[in-house]
């Protein structure tokens, strides 16, 4: 689907799996940096119930569900930043690109740590990324990169994961030199050409 920013106008597109069957997401704009909240398409209409439960006719996924009449494709409005027809959903890595996660302030403030897998769990005790920080809970938040784009995830923290001081809900993409604050401790995702 594409999504429109509604104080720039920059557009995107946004894959609706990201919403994870929730009925909004709130994001960031990588042009303008303001925080605004889409609505997810399924939760638009109410979906028929299926015929009976042992039948076969609805074992198709969302994805291969026809799409409103009235929504735009890539193919109407096509989006030089993005060139697939879909965002990929796997956790992956992006080749020729470094990620790193540079702690600017709090008690482990001057460490950058590189991320080297799709998932980096971030917290007290028992993450990949362990900060001394009583502030943060022990799985507090991870980062989950899936190619191009880059989630920072709140994992049910006692505090929440902030983003330009906002408590997220669930998921939110981030872009380079986003920062964003887990206990105590501001960290700032920097994505670079691998050289």
């Amino acid at each position: 689907m594409i999504i429109e920013c509604p104080s720039c106008h920059a557009r995107y597109q946004y894959d609706e799996e990201r919403f994870e069957r929730k009925p909004a997401k709130k994001i960031k704009c990588a042009k303008c940096t303001t925080i605004f909240e889409i609505k997810n398409p399924a939760f638009a209409e109410p979906e028929p119930a299926p015929v009976a439960p042992d039948r076969f006719e609805r074992t198709f996924t969302r994805r291969d569900e026809p799409k409103p009449a009235k929504e735009e494709t890539t193919e109407q409005s096509p989006l030089p930043e993005k060139s697939t027809d879909q965002m990929p959903v796997e956790l992956k890595l992006p080749e020729g690109k470094r990620i790193s996660l540079a702690i600017i302030a709090g008690p482990d403030a001057g460490s950058v740590v590189r991320v080297e897998k799709p998932r980096v769990t971030i917290g007290r005790s028992n993450a990949d990324l362990t900060l001394n920080d009583t502030e943060a809970s022990r799985l507090h938040a991870a980062i989950e990169v899936r190619d191009a784009a880059i989630l920072l995830r709140d994992l049910g923290s006692t505090n929440g994961t902030l983003v330009d001081g906002q408590k997220i809900v669930d998921a939110m993409e981030l872009q380079d030199k986003s920062e964003f604050q887990v206990g105590a401790t501001t960290l700032m995702l920097i994505v670079t050409e691998d050289a």
